[in-house]
């Protein structure tokens, strides 16, 4: 067991397309983060409204903070200093928890857009990017940025770090493999830690942490306690407070009890996506954790195979409903 003074700062990832404030919501209850942050608002040539922000992040609305009053930053993707620079002040009317960065994403046809991680063969940029948006923020919230190591290599990976640590980003979050990688194993941890060692600003690790054992190979390879947790927070809810737990040297001794609390959640999830989002589209979102679930609860492997097949919300209900009759608590998901 491992004891320290300080506690790891452990944040929520950003993802796209899968954690959005719904399952925000019910990630942080789950476990204690520092912070979260939001899915990407891309930014082009224009100002963008208020509605785009919100959009992203409707915790805006209640002080940026989810329900169990987890911070939450709003992420920005561009490549426009000026256009970025006045979005971000315009974002700054709405109290966002702080204001982050995207360099990390690698989907071809955001990097065709010119955001995300092709931007990384730029330094020049990235700096630009940087000190643009820190001035329009003037320290007012807390301006991060996240990165991966490069596009084919990471021959470029700490230029493009100090370029940002130079333009004013004031924390940085390290996805520890390239674009090209995209979420293939491993992650390259150690060049975390080569890029710690060049910034003088903080740096998160993050990739590949699935398991308590994961982030014990991150913090001796990176040489950081801090990371940010993607898919393995998805796959394993309770995974922060493990890490927490191992951090103290407190003995994990809830395993058995961790299923019952989180079936219900994940029928208030299902509750929310049926509010709103398109019928159409309800399942899929369910779907998607339930697949990464099922990496740490068979219970969700069974849960997962009873609606594989089915589109119709109402039929999800019902297989629901009889995957969980054996279950005290089945009407949580009705």
């Amino acid at each position: 067991m491992q004891t320290t003074q300080a506690p790891p700062r452990l944040l929520l990832a950003p993802m796209e397309g899968l954690l959005d404030a719904r399952l925000r919501a019910v990630v942080t209850r789950a476990a204690h983060y520092d912070w979260c942050v939001s899915e990407f608002v891309r930014v082009t040539g224009s100002l963008l409204p208020a509605r785009s922000f919100l959009k992203a992040a409707p915790e805006l609305l209640v002080g940026a903070r989810t329900l169990a009053g987890t911070p939450v930053r709003v992420q920005l993707l561009g490549s426009d200093p000026a256009r970025l620079a006045e979005n971000a002040a315009r974002l700054l009317a709405l109290k966002p928890a702080g204001i982050d960065l995207n360099f990390g994403c690698p989907a071809p046809q955001v990097n065709r857009h010119r955001g995300g991680a092709v931007l990384l063969a730029e330094p020049t940029l990235l700096h630009d990017i940087a000190r643009a948006v820190a001035r329009a923020i003037g320290g007012r919230v807390p301006f991060t940025a996240k990165m991966r190591l490069g596009i084919r290599d990471p021959s470029l990976a700490t230029e493009a770090a100090h370029a940002l640590a130079e333009g004013g980003a004031e924390l940085l979050v390290v996805h520890a493999r390239t674009r090209d990688e995209a979420y293939r194993p491993p992650a390259h941890w150690a060049w975390v830690a080569r890029i710690a060692s060049v910034v003088k600003i903080p740096v998160i690790a993050n990739g590949e942490i699935w398991t308590v054992a994961d982030y014990q190979r991150c913090r001796s390879e990176s040489g950081l306690a801090d990371v940010m947790l993607g898919r393995g927070a998805l796959a394993d809810p309770f995974l922060a407070a493990r890490i927490r737990a191992w951090q103290t040297g407190q003995e994990w001794t809830c395993e058995r009890a961790l299923w019952p609390r989180l079936k219900p959640m994940i029928g208030d999830y299902w509750q929310a996506v049926r509010a709103e989002v398109a019928p159409r589209h309800a399942p899929g979102r369910l779907k998607q954790w339930l697949n990464l679930l099922q990496r740490t609860f068979p219970e969700a492997g069974r849960l997962f195979r009873a609606i594989r097949g089915e589109s119709d919300p109402v039929a999800i209900d019902a297989a629901l409903r009889i995957a969980c009759s054996h279950d005290q608590d089945a009407a949580a998901f009705t």
